[in-house]
């Protein structure tokens, strides 16, 4: 089991730290995007745009013949070197054949060398915080129907993103702009979207995002007061549903009914699918606690985090919870959380 556990690999510290120095945290984004989306234009735009940040960025590969294997790798009888290279504008790059999570054990021993990390997958690879997606050929890529039993990997890589970038919208009518925008939003209501040409973006946007600490809580709050429910266009696809519970419930009792929706996969729709939850995301009300509780999920991984954000005296407390999946049935969901916690309250 040891090979399993979680890598150490930022000190931890406090959430407000921003002074330099070897023990702070470093803020990692990843990118994904199906292939020929524009990842490869968004890091070469990343890696030499005098924008004066410090960023690390790890390849997952140089592609063939891509503009940044031209540009930046260094090689040696073909094989490329598995080191970093200082660019001038002051940024990092990588090209790594093993594991991210390798990548950046190293790269953390050139600490308070950078201030962000980039970290890119592969268009096929398991999805992560930053996904672009092309205007003229997404459409395509999310309505593609897959054989029974495989997900729509397009659709996936968008539901499990925290940030949407829509590039190549030079190429569309503003019709087919809006079609995949709808598309988008219909996957994943939660996402904030991005549009552009040639991948060019406002850092400030990219980098740093929050997703999966406290802070985020304090953005999150209105994200979820505006995420509707969606309906899919296909059987198969993929959705978001949202709903409100209000008073204040036990940490177990929240704890039991995420386990049965991610572990157990013990929900089932009114045909008798069940229930497969890609991304789950919420604030909550916990007994005893005085602010509010964010709640993050992907697939079978779930944490509980108390936030900044404190309920006021006078405030109706409520617990909100935004879930992306397949074959998600709203009402039962929230007919579901309800018996559980009121259930579980009463035998206590």
């Amino acid at each position: 089991m040891e090979d399993e556990e979680c890598p150490d690999l930022v000190p931890i510290g406090g959430a407000g730290e921003t002074e330099p120095g070897p023990g702070r945290r470093i803020p990692v984004t990843i990118i994904t995007g199906y292939l020929g989306a524009g990842k490869t234009t968004l890091l070469n735009y990343i890696l030499t745009e005098q924008h004066n940040k410090r960023i690390a960025v790890i390849l997952n590969e140089f592609g063939e013949g891509s503009a940044l294997e031209k540009s930046l790798a260094i090689s040696q009888g073909g094989e490329l070197y598995e080191e970093w290279l200082e660019l001038r504008n002051g940024c990092l790059c990588c090209s790594v054949k093993d594991n991210g999570v390798k990548a950046i054990e190293n790269l953390m021993q050139k600490r308070g060398k950078f201030d962000y990390i980039l970290l890119e997958t592969t268009g096929l690879a398991d999805p992560g915080i930053l996904c672009v997606v092309d205007a003229k050929h997404g459409l395509q890529h999310l309505t593609e129907e897959k054989p029974e039993g495989l997900v729509n990997e397009a659709s996936r890589q968008v539901a499990l993103a925290d940030l949407i970038i829509i590039n190549k919208t030079d190429l569309v009518s503003e019709e087919e702009l809006n079609k995949i925008r709808t598309s988008v939003r219909s996957v994943n209501g939660l996402v904030k979207i991005l549009e552009t040409q040639r991948s060019r973006v406002d850092l400030s946007n990219v980098l740093d995002l929050h997703a999966f600490d406290s802070l985020s809580g304090i953005s999150l709050q209105k994200k979820l007061e505006n995420v509707k429910t969606t309906h899919a266009h296909l059987d198969k696809a993929i959705t978001t549903v949202t709903f409100e519970v209000p008073g204040n419930i036990k940490e177990e009792n929240l704890n039991l009914f995420i386990q049965n929706l991610l572990w157990e996969k013990n929900m089932k729709d009114k045909t008798g699918r069940t229930m497969d939850v890609i991304r789950l995301k919420g604030l909550v009300s916990i007994q005893g606690k005085s602010h509010q509780v964010i709640v993050q999920g992907v697939h079978e991984l779930y944490d509980l985090e108390e936030t900044k954000v404190a309920w006021k005296e006078d405030e109706k407390r409520t617990n909100r919870l935004v879930l992306i999946g397949r074959n998600l049935d709203k009402e039962t969901i929230k007919e579901v959380f309800i018996a559980t916690v009121r259930e579980k309250q009463r035998n206590s």
